[in-house]
């Protein structure tokens, strides 16, 4: 394309004032003003097109992570009737095939994350792993068996609607375009008192609550998981941008930190994987997915924030958005946890809305006697 040029001679006209949108101009020594077209609207499609990726990863990741969920437990299920049960610190999973099934799509899911979260930022990343809850639980109820009521359902949407709403006010991410800038935000002091508290914590849960009542309380095997995974995000993300530098033409493979990052990363997932196998072990698949959800989104958040300092970027009405859509979330996964035994779905709706009327019977008075159906009183009332 051509550049516009606009050329005046002689005294200036005031009444002329070229208006184009997007464009940038430059005054040459004779008077000619050279406009051509600005770079924003490229940058702006850049932007828009690793946006669109990122969230294309992001739902690819969620549907192959919830199917390794149900095919893990379904491997659990079928060691537990001749060898030691992952809950009891058995590893005679590793000689399944399911099991490595479940394994190998979970590390296609991750793999799909870990390119998401090179693409997004991890507020927007993150949320979106409320879609594994609804693909876990669909899948339980016809592979597993595990009924999902009512209540179920509505928390499975509510946590799905919650997560858009939390994409659709996500704070925006600080640049880094480096190792250099990221290693100097490593070491600032607010993260790394972060990184000491979740480690001192997991190291408390796992070597004395985890013993006395991982059994019991489901809330400890997944607390571990999702403090460890929360620095495994901030891991995965760091070794994605040495990678993005090394295929750009900038060798990072001989950085220390890229191997930092790495051996982090092995690490964190080790961890996240033999407690995640522990919890989906002895608890219900479709209870254990959506909790870990909501504990591990919330440690990311707080972990991207603190790092990358999101939030001193957002609005007053993007925060608000953003925790209401997790407080939706949460309250969906309530509904999922606190009424999984109740037996209740839309079959049963019309009669837990009817109003049972009163019946008459005869006694042998001759008196007409009314029946109210109140299962706690059943009064009669003699009319």
């Amino acid at each position: 394309m051509l550049p516009l040029c606009i050329t005046h001679h002689g005294r200036h006209n005031a009444n002329i004032t070229p208006t184009i949108a997007n464009v940038t101009g430059n005054t040459t020594m004779n008077g000619t003003i050279i406009i051509a077209p600005s770079r924003m609207p490229r940058e702006a499609d850049s932007n828009s097109v690793n946006f669109y990726i990122g969230l294309t990863l992001a739902i690819l990741s969620t549907i192959f992570i919830g199917a390794s969920f149900v095919i893990k437990k379904k491997a659990l299920i079928k060691l537990s009737q001749y060898g030691t049960r992952a809950g009891e610190g058995g590893y005679g999973y590793l000689k399944e095939w399911l099991w490595w099934a479940g394994f190998f799509s979970l590390g296609f899911g991750e793999t799909f994350n870990f390119a998401a979260y090179a693409f997004a930022p991890a507020t927007l990343v993150t949320p979106l792993g409320a879609l594994s809850v609804l693909v876990s639980a669909v899948m339980s109820s016809y592979f597993l068996r595990e009924r999902l009521n009512l209540h179920g359902k509505i928390g499975c949407m509510l946590s799905i609607l919650g997560s858009t709403v939390m994409v659709i006010h996500a704070p925006a991410e600080a640049e880094v375009t480096n190792l250099d800038t990221l290693s100097r935000m490593l070491i600032e002091p607010a993260f790394i008192t972060y990184g000491v508290i979740v480690v001192i914590i997991s190291l408390v849960l796992i070597f004395y609550y985890g013993p006395k009542y991982g059994k019991t309380n489901i809330l400890i095997y997944i607390a571990i998981c999702s403090m460890i995974g929360s620095l495994s995000v901030m891991a995965c993300k760091g070794l994605g941008l040495s990678l993005k530098q090394t295929f750009g033409g900038d060798n990072q493979l001989t950085n220390l930190l890229t191997w930092f990052l790495l051996a982090s990363l092995v690490a964190c997932v080790t961890v996240q994987m033999n407690y995640l196998n522990r919890a989906l072990d002895i608890f219900n698949t479709s209870i254990v997915t959506p909790i870990y959800y909501v504990f591990f989104t919330t440690f990311v958040i707080s972990a991207s924030a603190i790092l990358y300092k999101e939030w001193e970027l957002m609005t007053a009405k993007d925060i608000i958005g953003t925790l209401s859509g997790f407080l939706t979330i949460v309250f969906g996964i309530f509904l999922l946890h606190a009424f999984k035994d109740v037996n209740f779905s839309l079959s049963n709706l019309p009669t837990f809305m009817r109003r049972d009327e009163p019946k008459e019977t005869h006694l042998q008075n001759g008196s007409t006697t009314s029946l109210l159906q109140d299962p706690q009183s059943e009064e009669e009332v003699v009319r």
